[in-house]
């Protein structure tokens, strides 16, 4: 009765301490891992896809917009000071004026279209006195080295081009090869350091079929992408973590619950009674000991076989079993 009493009550102990096996630390680490995956999901991840999405349906709105309105003149859009409002990019603009091809610089393998290439960089100065850089167009490199680059046109043109914002300082420096100047960015600050020119803050990006152009740099597709679904993924994904967790910790709980009814059912099984010593019949103990020397023991013989239609009846075939078993 007193161990009963003990099991039940270690039972109970363990069924108010069971939730301490979630302060393991297996359990501890993946609650960490989990919420600082689904943080990183929420904060990071969802946001900087969701951002790209809408940097490129502005792109695309801007690109689609520059060819529905007719160019301008440059200045027009060039402030006094060089600077281009980011609203308008990708404006189409006319220039009026000529290269200076004796300040040009190449842009060292920027890809187009997956492929590295070389990009023209030539300073443009207009009648008016303003000069702004324009990338003429790409060559793509011969066996690793630097392509032959066509040199720009000496005399007075008017081109066509798309108004691009400057990019940021480089990290790699510029440096000299084979005769041309190169650089890593499009960033014209540098570049007006390099050359001497005085250059507008941001450039222009040179049309198809304009003097000068080398191989026309393509206008980005008006393609949308799949960041947007990136972006749905990364917060799908910073749900579903909590979720996989509380899926765990159910399953532990209805796993430790199931174990402890089975051992409450074993506790609260009674044990089979023995059977009475007064069936068992008398003990070789309580003979006495000189009727056990005297008297020899016989095998216990074999149960009387029950008559076939029972005791009211005879056998008549009792006979003949007893004479198969002798022969046998």
């Amino acid at each position: 009765m007193s161990s009963t009493v003990d099991n039940r009550s270690n039972s109970s102990t363990k069924r108010r301490t069971g939730w301490r096996i979630f302060l393991r630390p297996g359990w501890l680490l993946m609650l960490i891992a989990i919420v600082g995956f689904s943080y990183a999901a929420f904060s990071f991840l969802a946001p900087w896809q969701l951002n790209k999405d809408d940097a490129i349906v502005a792109r695309n709105e801007l690109i689609d917009a520059a060819f529905v309105i007719d160019p301008v003149d440059a200045t027009e859009v060039f402030d006094a000071d060089g600077f281009v409002d980011p609203d308008d990019e990708w404006r189409r603009v006319i220039l009026e004026g000529r290269y200076l091809p004796e300040d040009e610089v190449l842009l060292r393998l920027r890809p187009v279209e997956s492929q590295p290439a070389f990009h023209a960089l030539t300073p443009f100065q207009l009648n008016s006195g303003e000069t702004i850089l324009v990338n003429r167009g790409f060559s793509e490199p011969l066996e690793g080295s630097i392509p032959d680059i066509i040199p720009a046109p000496t005399e007075e043109v008017s081109i066509l081009g798309h108004v691009r914002l400057d990019e940021v300082t480089p990290p790699t420096d510029p440096f000299e090869d084979n005769g041309y100047l190169q650089v890593y960015g499009i960033n014209t600050e540098q570049i007006s350091e390099l050359t001497g020119a005085d250059l507008a803050h941001d450039y222009v990006q040179l049309s198809s079929d304009q003097p000068g152009e080398l191989y026309a740099i393509p206008v980005p597709k008006l393609d949308r992408g799949s960041h947007l679904s990136y972006g749905f993924q990364w917060i799908a994904f910073g749900i579903m973590a909590p979720l996989g967790l509380g899926y765990f910790i159910w399953a532990e709980i209805k796993e430790r619950r199931r174990v402890r009814e089975e051992e409450q059912e074993l506790i609260d099984d009674p044990e089979d009674p023995s059977a009475p010593e007064d069936l068992e019949g008398p003990s070789s103990s309580d003979a006495p000991q000189d009727q056990e020397e005297s008297t020899p023991q016989e095998p216990p013989s074999s149960p009387r076989p029950r008559a076939r239609y029972g005791d009211a009846r005879p056998d008549h075939y009792r006979k003949f079993r007893q004479r198969g078993q002798e022969r046998f």
